[in-house]
């Protein structure tokens, strides 16, 4: 499962990153985590608010740290 987190590196960009990993770490998923920060290629995505997460190249997340939750969701599936 390959997993982008789109954000310039604000706290919550950080903070989501950090969730997920420690989520996929709790459940067993073995996930490819990238950060991207490139704001071209966020906008690319038509992220406008971060973080946000793209999973398997479809945005799943925009704006705000996810619920762990809704992390353990994405992974389940």
């Amino acid at each position: 499962m390959e997993i982008k987190v789109l954000g310039t590196g604000c706290a919550n960009c950080k903070r989501t990153i950090t969730l997920i990993d420690e989520v996929a770490k709790a459940k067993g998923v073995t996930i490819q985590l990238e950060k991207v920060e490139d704001i071209h290629a966020i906008m690319g995505y038509g992220v406008l608010s971060t973080p946000g997460v793209v999973i398997n190249g479809k945005v799943v997340h925009a704006g705000g740290i996810p619920s762990r939750d809704k992390i353990e969701q994405w992974l389940a599936s």
